[in-house]
């Protein structure tokens, strides 16, 4: 057997999730959640694993940041021909993971994932600091590099390229996507591992579907 990691026990007992005090809105519901994680300075409140999987049907994770959501879905930016671009490519379903331990709350989104507008990634872009502008045009996003000093040659390379802060444009194969949610679940955690979980799953024209799942 292997060895346990830490014996440690935490009874979770900060708050319930009831059907009765939830919004009839996943997304609503989603707002209150990160609105109190801002509120209460959750460290990267944005910061979700991004799951995808190979072309072989392998899982893929990593953590990645949300830069906005609203009815259309949850948006994220990134190279396209990263690890993560090259499998929504293959394979464009994806799941988002939230953990706000300080709360003791997680949210659970899936669905497909599409590319955004090339105006919505445009607007982002340029919001973005020179430096990570650079960055974007510098970096072969999960390719094998021989050493730091390639990464770094490429970033100066690019910055003598661009001397003009206000006009470094966007690379074509950098931008954002967006997950269309067709199933969140809200996790509350609770004492004796008898956490609450509602999830909501899209019910056609109606709207969503709202389900308690046991723990």
């Amino acid at each position: 057997m292997p060895s346990r990691m830490t014996d440690a026990r935490k009874e979770y007992e900060q708050a319930t999730l009831q059907e009765a005090d939830v919004a009839r809105d996943p997304l609503r519901q989603f707002t209150l959640w990160y609105e109190a994680a801002v509120a209460a300075k959750v460290p990267e409140p944005e910061a979700m694993t991004l799951s995808t999987a190979t072309p072989e049907g392998r899982p893929s994770a990593r953590i990645v940041l949300l830069r906005g959501y609203d009815d259309r879905g949850f948006c994220f930016f990134s190279n396209y021909n990263s690890h993560k671009g090259r499998e929504l490519a293959a394979n464009p379903y994806a799941a988002l993971t939230f953990h706000w331990v300080e709360q003791e709350r997680q949210v659970r989104i899936e669905g497909r994932v599409e590319k955004t507008s090339a105006a919505e990634s445009d607007a982002y872009f340029f919001s973005r600091p020179s430096r990570s502008r650079i960055g974007a045009w510098s970096s072969p996003q999960s390719d094998v590099i021989p050493n730091r000093e390639t990464l770094d040659e490429l970033f100066k390379r690019f910055k003598e390229q661009y001397p003009d802060e206000s006009a470094i444009p966007r690379p074509e194969h950098w931008g954002g996507y967006r997950l269309i949610p067709t199933r969140i679940e809200f996790w509350q955690g609770r004492p004796s591992r008898l956490h609450d979980r509602l999830q909501f799953s899209r019910d056609g024209e109606a709207g969503w579907k709202l389900q308690r799942l046991a723990p």
